[in-house]
């Protein structure tokens, strides 16, 4: 009986103690409705994200899967997208004819697709021409346009495809001749400090000097660099002595010995007569040009090269010809100006010096220089005016016009193409180059 008295107790306790922790844990208030049960959870997926069902889904080897395809069921509602290499062929704009457009080159049957893969198409034989046009007293002529000029070469007419009348950037290769006579020479050392005004700070200039050999005194350098103002007070030379052994005199003789002569070398006598001796004069005008133009030819496409000289125009003892140098600046496009001075200067003995003397320097050949490349010469005599020849000869090649033309000959044929400018207009005089002379490297 007691048994079963504190059995009933202990079930009372039981169920009051469980009422009361229910009725703690979520509190009635007035008003509020009880929280509904949350809704199952289902996997958040991000766009191309890769769930371990469907990683295998959609995947073609060797292009990777395709993008935002989570599972089967979206890799069978979005196809993968056709490669771009089956796609049609897209057409060419309507504006552009179809004769303008190349086909692709196609090599000839069995020599394979590697012959076709490295064929280039372009035009190699564009020909510039620089030009300088003067009135009758010798003055430049400037505001002409493209249609007063008519280019020929080897005596068809070209269609001008480029012309302008923007000035280059120079690079000028300075040759200075050191075998002038001694009192010529001072004047040209004199003049050289007014060198550097008559060039801009965008020129570049290089300087050579010649006597019995050629010599570089500074690769290029900048027209205004204090670098060119020491090179030019460096290399002033004393010139050579002009003094020549006459048949008279104390000095007239070597030694004599019972009244012959002991060295005849000294003193060479035929049948008793005295011989006088002139020395040989070594003028290597040619070897100068060439070292100079060899430096030109590196020089950036876009100047316009300039070899500079100032000399007597003698030459003598060169290893290179004057038909190998001219061949060089012709094609080259190597334009060459210069400063006559000296005896070749004066309008009689420069017209004397045409004609070649024994043991001494042949004649002038600057003129023929200038006159095949298209370049101008001036003679001075005077200090003075080898000074206003350097702005004189600078201002002419500033003023030239630019003419371009696609030659109708093939740029395989190497041979000396003769070019004639004319200017539409009355009492005019043209200047420029006689012709060139075909290269891959200077046609362009």
């Amino acid at each position: 009986m007691k048994l079963g008295t504190l059995a009933v107790a202990i079930m009372l306790c039981s169920g009051t103690l469980l009422h009361a922790q229910q009725n703690s844990q979520v509190p009635n208030t007035p008003g509020t409705l009880p929280p509904a049960a949350p809704a199952p959870q289902q996997p958040v997926h991000t766009p191309g994200s890769l769930t371990l069902p469907g990683l295998l889904q959609g995947v073609t080897p060797g292009q990777g899967s395709l993008a935002g395809s989570d599972d089967s069921a979206d890799a069978q509602t979005n196809p993968p997208a056709t490669p771009a290499s089956s796609a049609a062929p897209i057409a060419p704009p309507s504006s552009q004819a179809e004769s303008d457009i190349l086909p692709p080159a196609q090599p000839a049957a069995g020599l394979g697709s590697s012959t076709a893969a490295y064929t280039l198409r372009t035009r190699v034989n564009f020909v510039l021409v620089p030009v300088i046009v003067k009135d009758s007293k010798g003055h430049l002529v400037p505001g002409l346009t493209w249609h007063d000029f008519k280019v020929f070469e080897d005596g068809v007419q070209q269609q001008l495809t480029f012309f302008t009348v923007d000035p280059f950037p120079l690079s000028v290769a300075f040759v200075i001749d050191q075998s002038l006579p001694s009192d010529t020479m001072k004047k040209v050392n004199d003049a050289l400090g007014a060198l550097q005004g008559a060039f801009t700070p965008y020129d570049e200039i290089s300087v050579y000097t010649y006597a019995s050999h050629v010599n570089q005194a500074t690769a290029f350098t900048g027209a205004q660099s204090q670098r060119l103002t020491a090179v030019l007070g460096r290399i002033q030379s004393p010139g050579r002595d002009m003094q020549v052994p006459g048949g008279y005199g104390p000095m007239s003789e070597g030694p004599v010995l019972n009244g012959h002569t002991i060295d005849p070398n000294v003193t060479p006598m035929h049948n008793g007569s005295y011989i006088p001796i002139i020395p040989h004069e070594i003028h290597t005008l040619n070897d100068a040009i060439l070292e100079a133009a060899n430096g030109l030819a590196q020089r950036g496409k876009g100047r316009r090269r300039i070899i500079y000289v100032i000399s007597d125009g003698k030459e003598h003892g060169s290893t290179a010809s004057y038909k190998e140098v001219i061949r060089y600046l012709l094609t080259n496009q190597i334009a060459v100006y210069g400063t006559l001075v000296g005896d070749s200067a004066t309008p009689v003995l420069g017209f004397l010096d045409k004609f070649h003397l024994p043991l001494v320097g042949v004649d002038n050949i600057l003129p023929k220089y200038t006159t095949a490349s298209g370049g101008q010469l001036d003679a001075e005599l005077s200090r003075n005016g080898i000074e206003r020849s350097f702005s004189r000869i600078a201002e002419e090649v500033r003023t030239e016009y630019t003419l371009g033309y696609n030659s109708h000959r093939s740029v395989f044929d190497s041979r000396f193409r003769k070019i004639e400018v004319q200017v539409l207009r009355p009492n005019l005089t043209v200047v420029s180059k006689q012709g060139y002379y075909p290269t891959a490297s200077s046609m362009h």
